[in-house]
């Protein structure tokens, strides 16, 4: 079914917007519709007093992890990471089904179309988004633990769990290898993930220079080469590579990571609730060639998977760090949540011109956020929250519309049920 937004704002002018067949068709003053030859199945909205915004990407998450909020409070991150994995020794293929559900609930509401997504079980994230309706950039998590016959069983089940779905049957899903961390996977088995993407064509997911301990312990172990030095040394760094939190890192550290266009995400809440650190070097990333998105992490450690809170909350930080008001203005700001990720990920997305996939939300000025006649992008990444996006299209789909999302209570039932896998870890 097609779909006509009549008198929406775009950038700022009142337009009218057709979507059809998944992709914005036509976008023209606002009016012009009437004159459009319009057959066949079509549905229309109304849009006076509401503004489109291309529909955010988020880049780093662990979307099960919803049912995992409030775990580990207040604790240091390694102490923090043994006790989410002493939990997730009780998760199984259901509690992963239904806790992705919890998290599409989550970001559907928070205007989200897309995701990026790192867990176990990653198959029921992918029948869960696929039935929801949003887009999922995920795979096969490689973890072996420096263990050489654990290595040699996750190759076996990587190939086993990945060939399936390089089949294109599976339309919402971009598939990603993920590999955890430098000090969690082997050299022998990350060069192997490596080698098994280049391949395939696919893209690594990994986290990368997260912590001060992480940059020290590795160059103690290789010789004084830094997390990305390291990669480098290994031939694993490629504008392929979507490399999450990028935190700690040197002068050097960021040529190579611009050199080789690589996609670095920038996850606020998760270090700052980990004290993991806050001064993420997004001006020099940027002007070095690599390509800057946003991500929320995962609900135990963010405990929400917010982006324009997370736009905010990045953006106030580099402004206090800096002692710059100008630091991430507000454009690229957005581009960061928005077009960034969509690149990263090979998507024509993120921006909102006509032959672009049609992935964008409906934000309702009507409230006491956007009554100053201040800047809308300024309204909405420092006065306004999730509740102001009425509407979110993916693919050319009403996903919400009005606030409302289908089979909302039935899945919050459900989650409730699986909780009881974890309970006894909690």
């Amino acid at each position: 079914m097609a779909i006509l937004l009549k008198d929406i704002t775009v950038d700022g002018i009142r337009k009218d917007m057709l979507i059809d067949k998944g992709i914005i068709s036509r976008i023209e003053p606002q009016g012009s519709s009437a004159l459009w030859p319009l057959a066949g199945d079509l549905e229309i909205m109304d849009c006076r007093g509401k503004v489109a915004i291309p529909a955010f990407v988020n880049m780093h998450t662990h979307s099960p992890m919803t049912l995992m909020r409030g775990i580990g409070e207040d604790i240091a991150f390694q102490d923090w990471l043994k006790r989410i994995w002493k939990v997730e020794e009780s998760i199984d293929y259901d509690y992963v089904y239904w806790a992705t559900k919890v998290a599409c609930l989550e970001m559907i509401r928070g205007g989200c179309a897309t995701f990026n997504d790192q867990y176990w079980f990653f198959e029921a994230s992918v029948k869960a988004c696929e039935e929801m309706g949003l887009r999922i950039a995920t795979g096969y998590d490689v973890m072996d633990k420096m263990d050489p016959r654990e290595a040699e069983r996750q190759k076996e089940q990587c190939i086993a769990k990945t060939e399936p779905f390089l089949n294109g049957k599976h339309p919402g899903l971009i598939y990603v290898l993920n590999f955890h961390a430098i000090y969690s996977v082997s050299e022998q088995m990350m060069q192997w993930v490596s080698d098994y993407a280049n391949k395939n064509n696919l893209n690594l997911h990994i986290h990368l220079s997260e912590t001060r301990k992480e940059v020290e312990d590795c160059k103690a172990l290789h010789g004084g080469l830094s997390p990305v030095e390291y990669l480098e040394r290994l031939g694993i760094l490629s504008d392929r590579l979507i490399a999450a939190h990028t935190l700690w890192i040197s002068d050097r550290d960021i040529e190579l990571l611009g050199a080789h266009g690589v996609n670095c995400v920038h996850n606020i809440n998760s270090n700052t609730k980990l004290s993991s650190g806050y001064r993420f070097r997004y001006k020099e990333l940027e002007s070095c060639g690599a390509n800057v998105c946003i991500g929320t992490d995962g609900c135990a450690s963010s405990n929400n998977l917010d982006m324009l809170e997370a736009m905010k909350t990045s953006a106030l930080f580099q402004k206090a760090w800096r002692d710059d008001p100008s630091a991430m203005p507000l454009s690229p700001l957005m581009d960061m949540a928005t077009i960034n990720g969509a690149k990263a990920l090979g998507l024509n997305s993120g921006t909102l011109k006509e032959g672009a996939i049609a992935d964008l939300s409906i934000i309702d000025t009507d409230s006491t956020y956007f009554l100053s006649e201040g800047p809308f992008l300024a309204n909405l990444a420092y006065s306004a929250h999730s509740a102001c996006i009425d509407s979110l299209i993916c693919n050319g789909r009403f996903l919400m519309r009005e606030r409302e999302i289908p089979q909302e209570k039935e899945i919050l039932h459900q989650a409730r049920k699986v909780l009881t896998k974890i309970s006894q870890k909690l």
